[in-house]
Formats: structure tokens, sequence, C-alpha cells
């Protein structure tokens, strides 16, 4: 095949990935902009190079004008999470999504590979809209844990030097690792609900701090008059960060808001 016939097979499993990236990216930014826990802490996306898709079939004795027929990862996304518990979630998401079709599905999680391998796969198919017509492109979908994937990625890059022929003491080695892997899951998921609430106050204060300086750049917006007032509220804002309480941020918050009122500065740069 034509390096340009390549490039024109593949160019639809890109639309696929980027639309499907920019989909999944947008759930993460919108429970985070509601206030809610995003099951969803990352997506990466890729299309398979064309080296690796010659060497898959060859392995599998395919011929390449079938490829796009009968490979089904050439499209590839991977979703990651914090928590084991959050791939379930992840899974029904896109179980119920009407914009793609699940083809099939893999647990490696509940049915660990003897390698120590784990993750979810699912494959779907996802239409997307060229200037040739409309195509239905099957896309393989990995949701993991962050852990799972550190574990993966490195395994991955280990098969692929030793042509998926590792050393035996190399193998043991990996798998030792992916019972640690496996055994912190199951600690970060046992303290779950303390990380996330950590992980929530954390955003609520950035929020309040963003809405504070906001307000206070508004107040020193050309008012030389008010400037050592000024410097009192910033000295007061800098006290309250470093030594007080959330609550202690909201209530200043709520004061520097009807002082901006007053002066009508509030939101004079806000997008």
């Amino acid at each position: 095949m034509k390096i340009q016939l390549w490039r024109e097979a593949l160019a639809p499993y890109h639309l696929a990935v980027e639309e499907l990236m920019v989909k999944f990216n947008h759930i993460i930014k919108e429970c985070r902009e509601t206030g809610n826990y995003s099951p969803i802490e990352a997506v990466q996306g890729r299309v398979k190079k064309i080296s690796s898709i010659l060497d898959k079939a060859q392995r599998k004795g395919i011929p390449l004008n079938e490829f796009t027929e009968r490979l089904d990862d050439i499209a590839g996304i991977r979703i990651i999470c914090q928590f084991v518990e959050d791939i379930d979630t992840v899974v029904r998401l896109i179980r119920d999504r009407r914009d793609m079709e699940v083809v099939s599905e893999r647990d490696y999680i509940s049915h660990i590979k003897e390698s120590g391998y784990r993750s979810y796969h699912i494959n779907v198919l996802y239409e997307v809209n060229t200037m040739d017509g409309s195509h239905k492109i099957q896309v393989e979908i990995q949701i993991r844990t962050m852990a799972m994937n550190f574990w993966a990625t490195i395994e991955h890059s280990l098969r692929y030097k030793y042509k998926e022929e590792l050393p035996e003491a190399l193998s043991a080695r990996l798998k030792t690792a992916a019972d640690a892997v496996l055994a912190m899951d199951c600690e970060m998921s046992a303290i779950r609900d303390e990380i996330v609430d950590a992980q929530r106050l954390f955003q609520e204060k950035a929020s309040v701090v963003a809405d504070i300086l906001n307000n206070l750049q508004n107040l020193y917006s050309g008012e030389e008059e008010y400037e050592d007032a000024m410097l009192n509220i910033q000295n007061e804002f800098y006290e309250i960060y470093h030594n007080g309480s959330l609550e202690e941020l909201e209530d200043f918050g709520r004061r520097l808001d009807k002082l901006a009122a007053v002066r009508k500065v509030q939101g004079l740069y806000s997008y």
C-alpha cells in the first residue's frame, strides 16, 4: 500500500480519536466546574503507527488490504482514573452514551492476565464525518487507574524491546511489581473518601482564592486614594490564606465582594 493511501485510510481514525478526546475531556471539565467529583482523571489518545499495524497484521496473518476491517485497536483511547471504583462508573457512562455503540468488553481487572496486566477494555463503534462521507470507526477504549497505567506502560516498552519474549527473571520482577500495584490500588480504595474530600476542599479553596484575587486586582485599578487601605486588605488576605480556615477565606471573600460592589469594580475583568 502506498504511503498516501495509508494516510487516507488512517485519517478517519485520527478524527475519531480527536473527537473522543474532546468529549471525554469535557466530562472532566463539566464535573469540576459544577463542583462534582470526576471519575475520569485524564484522557490519552493515539492511532497506531504504520509500523505497529504492519507488525500486528503480519503476526495475525492479515492481508494489508483488510487491516481496517480486521484490526480492532487501530484507534485507541486511554481513560485514566484515580480509583478502581471509578472504572465501573466510566464503563457505565460509555454503555449509556448514544454517540457510540459497544461492540465488545474485556475485563482484565476481575480476570487479571498471567503477566499481572490489569485494565478494562471496551471496543466501540464511533461515527465520524469526513469529506468522503461518514465512517464507523472501531475504537478500543482502555480504562485504568494511574497505578495500572504506569505498570502497563513499562511492560509494553519492555515487550517491544524483547519482541514479546521477556526474559523469565524480568517477567518475575514485573509480576512482583504488578502485585504491588494491586496492593496500592486496594489501599487507595480503602481511604478513597478521605482523598476525595481533601481534593474537594483544595478545589473549593482554589476557587475562593481566585475570586478574591480577581476582586483585589479590580480594586487596585488606578484608585491611588485607596492605596493604603488596599495594602491593609492585601495583608489581611495573606494572613487568612496562610493561617486561616476555608470558612474565614469565604467570609473575607464576601466582604471583598461588597466592597467591590460599592466601588462598582466587581467582575471588571471576569470572563
